[in-house]
């Protein structure tokens, strides 16, 4: 997959949120608020997130926010000492946010990213949510 095919993805499912690019890096909202995006793409380190070395050539990382079951049924008690942040085309807690029930993918292929699709919608519905109840 390459960051257009996902953006295009998002883009088709958002239908009347939107997303917004800082930095060559993207991030997706249910609204128009800006407040806090339910996922993101990535393309390189920062100081306060260097776990996935993003700086190496082509390479990105999609970030979403999903519930805390759906987390836990992926990854259970899951060591993140033990985790390669830098693998790519691996499902994992996201390096920084994982304790908020973020996950991540560095660089998915086509068959990751389908996998990743109900993630997607989840994260999606829970950002209409939070919307909602505001």
């Amino acid at each position: 997959m390459t960051e257009d095919a996902i953006t295009e993805h998002f883009i088709d499912l958002l239908a009347g949120g939107h997303f917004q690019v800082a930095d060559d890096n993207t991030f997706f909202f249910h609204n128009s608020d800006n407040k806090f995006p339910f996922a993101t793409l990535v393309t390189k380190d920062s100081e306060f997130d260097n776990a996935s070395n993003l700086d190496r050539p082509g390479v990105f990382r999609l970030n979403i926010g999903v519930g805390k079951e759906t987390f836990h049924a992926l990854f259970g008690a899951t060591d993140t000492a033990a985790i390669d942040y830098t693998a790519l085309d691996r499902l994992m807690p996201h390096p920084v946010y994982g304790k908020m029930y973020w996950v991540s993918v560095i660089n998915p292929s086509d068959r990751t990213f389908e996998k990743m699709k109900p993630l997607i919608s989840e994260a999606c519905s829970l950002a209409a949510a939070r919307d909602k109840n505001k």
